[in-house]
């Protein structure tokens, strides 16, 4: 529930190694890290009820500007009482800042130093985002933790490249730092870029603290750099950033990209593989991925995951789940979107009760050894 008067902060509860219980008091409520925001793009997380959502055991949320800008625009969210209420979602709501879409849309972009100009996808309008701008959109969608506009830099990149587009991100993080109006429990996060090369990362998170954020994001990752890379730079640049601030690993990942993230000391997570996998038919378990189209499915009277306590799991055996996804009835990828999101809020719970018992290493074994056996062993 909102609170005037709560203020936006974090804190350490135990520590495992790098690996770190918290809490994030915010205007909307407390999150308890480490924790998985599932991904809301255009306000509704895809084939999901806010209802569902919760169910999964979700805190927190994520929206995005740049599609939020242009359906259905952020004054028309502002005049029917924020994005909280427009969605059904009263807990807390981060929001992208529209940084990933100037790489993933660079086609239907023109960059320069002081933003960026979209062709929209959906009419061909053209729409500026600059940092100010950016974060006006994010104030009137009234999420509690907005991001700086950036440059998610695009792999792979020369030095010279990446360092050209960090610095352009280090100066829209201080002109979206002056944009930003504080308020009680909201908070402003800086956006950690530099591509795989650590000099530009540490650069990066020096220009960062020295503007000051309440929180710090890791972009530029899981964008084709392979897992070894992406953990590389993380024990690199986790360990130059402040103590006391959330840490967030923008974009990622899968099951065992959150449980390497973790042992690193990342605190927050979103990405779209569990929704897209959901409508897929790709299920996250306990035993590792199925492909519910597989034929083996068909007369499999046994439950999706035996450890899991979602609909699709408790009332349906998979070959009702394989039935749908042959039929492509729509019920298909809603129970299986249920069932990946609610299997990355069991994981990201089982990993904070790990840190707490300081047992993070023993489950990380044990989950990966799960994961590889043959389920008949699992």
């Amino acid at each position: 529930m909102k609170s005037a008067m709560s203020s936006f902060a974090y804190r350490t509860i135990v520590t495992d190694g790098p690996a770190r219980a918290g809490v994030i008091s915010t205007a909307h409520g407390e999150i308890e890290t480490p924790v998985f925001m599932p991904v809301g793009t255009a306000g509704t997380v895809k084939a999901m009820t806010a209802d569902a959502v919760r169910a999964t055991g979700a805190s927190i949320v994520l929206g995005n500007t740049y599609h939020l800008m242009l359906r259905p625009g952020a004054d028309r969210i502002a005049s029917l009482g924020g994005l909280h209420r427009f969605m059904d979602w009263p807990g807390p709501i981060l929001t992208d800042s529209g940084g990933f879409q100037i790489m993933s849309l660079a086609k239907l972009r023109k960059l320069d130093a002081d933003g960026v100009t979209f062709q929209s996808h959906i009419d061909g309008a053209a729409h500026r985002l600059t940092p100010a701008r950016s974060i006006e959109i994010q104030h009137l969608l009234d999420a509690t933790i907005s991001m700086t506009l950036d440059e998610c830099t695009a792999f792979p990149a020369t030095p010279d490249q990446a360092r050209a587009s960090m610095q352009l991100s280090m100066r829209w993080a201080a002109a979206s730092k002056q944009a930003f109006v504080p308020r009680p429990g909201y908070g402003l996060f800086g956006i950690v870029q530099g591509s795989i090369f650590a000099d530009l990362r540490r650069a990066s998170v020096e220009a960062l603290t020295e503007i000051g954020f309440d929180g710090y994001a890791i972009g530029g990752l899981a964008v084709g750099e392979g897992q070894a890379t992406m953990l590389a730079v993380l024990d690199t640049t986790v360990a130059i950033l402040p103590r006391d601030r959330p840490r967030y690993l923008m974009g990622v990942g899968t099951p065992d990209d959150l449980i390497g993230a973790v042992q690193r000391g990342i605190d927050m997570f979103d990405c779209v593989i569990p929704t897209r996998g959901g409508r897929t038919a790709r299920a996250f378990t306990s035993h590792g991925i199925l492909n519910l189209r597989n034929a083996r499915f068909a007369d499999d009277a046994g439950p999706l995951d035996p450890a899991c306590d979602c609909p699709a799991c408790t009332r349906h055996p998979r070959a009702y789940l394989h039935h749908l996804f042959k039929c492509a009835e729509m019920l298909g990828p809603m129970l299986l979107t249920w069932h990946n999101l609610a299997y990355y809020q069991r994981l990201m719970r089982d990993m904070r009760a790990a840190i707490v018992a300081r047992r993070l290493h023993d489950f990380a074994a044990s989950a990966r050894a799960a994961w590889q056996a043959p389920e008949d062993e699992a």
